[in-house]
């Protein structure tokens, strides 16, 4: 984990790069938080707690479980690592289904984002991989029952200026239609550090705001919302040109900053960075959710 200094100029949707208090004992920072890391051949695993008002006013995160599976540059591996990297996060998603939603029998997955845009277009690639049993099961429970799926339905709404409808609005009518135990919600994040680019991905159990890597929050989709529980899978896709060079100046020591520069930093905040290899990048991180999903919903 690691704390980040003059964080009004720091943009980021990952609970771990969040600033952590000092720890009162292994893993306990006190305050309802808690932070645990593991390493299973090469994918490390992070996750952390926010428990109480106190947690989310100090991290500036909402309360809940926050799972962070860093793979590295997954399209540079061979398939065992992906692989293994698909099963990790399977387990990850089936795990936190199972607290939210004990005894589930459906899924409804929504993939958020702009197809069209490369570094916003995870949740749709991912849904495209999905495989969408719901409606088997109505036409023919005999082969759905040969399947060994939970039910699962699929969503990719688009944006808003592509639809005039907010993306809270179709997604609640999906659910209203499909009544499903949970939604997984699947989009594109910022991050602080262009390390993280296509590099990790992040579940969460307390719901997501569509557009919030950016700055263009929309409604939240959660379970206040909704009425049922909803894991969030996100991958860092941008950072904004002031939080690079926040986070470069922090890594060369420099804690103060000039008026003018302080000037510049407020202007960039509308100017987003991605990977040049972004094509190749989101395409196997959306893959790889694909799989994952897919695994998570299928009966052991």
């Amino acid at each position: 984990m690691k704390n980040i200094k003059n964080s009004n100029y720091i943009r980021t949707d990952l609970a771990m790069e969040a600033e952590l208090p000092e720890p009162e004992n292994e893993g306990d920072y006190g305050h309802g938080i808690t932070c645990s890391e593991r390493d299973e051949g090469g994918v490390k695993i992070t996750v952390l707690k926010i428990a109480g008002e106190e947690g989310e006013r100090i991290l500036k995160k909402s309360r809940g479980t926050y799972v962070t599976i860093e793979t590295g540059k997954l399209w540079l591996r061979d398939d065992d690592f992906f692989s293994k990297a698909a099963g990790i996060l399977s387990e990850e998603i089936r795990k936190m289904a199972s607290e939210l939603a004990p005894g589930y029998d459906s899924a409804l997955i929504a993939g958020l984002g702009n197809r069209y845009i490369t570094s916003d277009a995870v949740g749709p690639l991912a849904v495209k991989g999905i495989n969408v049993t719901r409606h088997i099961k109505s036409y023919s429970p005999e082969l759905f029952g040969r399947l060994g799926s939970f039910s699962v339905s699929a969503v990719s709404p688009g944006v808003v200026g592509q639809t005039g409808i907010e993306t809270s609005e179709l997604i609640l009518g999906a659910v209203r239609s499909a009544s499903p135990s949970l939604l997984v919600a699947i989009d594109a994040l910022a991050a602080r550090s262009v390390d993280r680019l296509a590099t990790t991905v992040q579940l969460s159990d307390n719901g997501i705001a569509p557009g919030s890597g950016i700055g263009n929050r929309r409604n939240a989709l959660d379970r206040k919302l909704l009425g049922i529980p909803v894991i969030s899978i996100g991958v860092p896709t941008v950072v904004d040109s002031s939080t690079l060079v926040r986070d470069m100046l922090d890594k060369a020591g420099v804690d103060d900053i000039s008026e003018p520069l302080r000037r510049e930093l407020d202007n960039g905040r509308s100017f987003f960075v991605s990977l040049k290899d972004s094509d190749t990048a989101v395409a196997e991180m959306s893959r790889l959710i694909s799989r994952a999903v897919n695994c998570a919903f299928t009966i052991e």
